[in-house]
């Protein structure tokens, strides 16, 4: 369920992204409201992370590959251009990412997870 609020929050503080409020009294949904980037992205680390084996070996791979997958299907969600480069690269590699993508990724983590280990 943390993934489900995350994408949830996710799209409701989307037409907020550049336009900042400062109250708590706002509608929750609106017809501007849209997924993200990070919606879609982590939805493609849940795949990446239900798919890989259970010593998550193949963790690295899966990630860039159900990115790239999930990714290319949803590509007007709005990627900064480093990473729609990346995206849809035949041979992506890392490219000195400004870095807040993963901290806003990161929520299926607590899906799969047995422990804080």
């Amino acid at each position: 369920m943390k993934i489900l609020g995350a994408i949830v929050g996710n799209i409701i503080g989307s037409i907020y992204e550049w336009h900042n409020i400062k109250t708590k009294q706002f509608p929750l949904f609106s017809t501007r409201c849209r997924p993200t980037d990070d919606s879609v992205m982590s939805l493609a680390v849940a795949k990446a992370l239900i798919k890989s084996k259970p010593d998550r070996s193949d963790l690295s791979e899966n990630a860039v590959k159900y990115m790239q997958e999930i990714g290319n299907l949803y590509s007007d969600c709005g990627y900064g251009g480093s990473f729609r480069r990346w995206l849809f690269s035949k041979n992506p590699q890392p490219y000195n990412s400004f870095g807040n993508g993963a901290a806003m990724r990161v929520s299926p983590v607590a899906y799969v997870a047995k422990s804080l280990e």
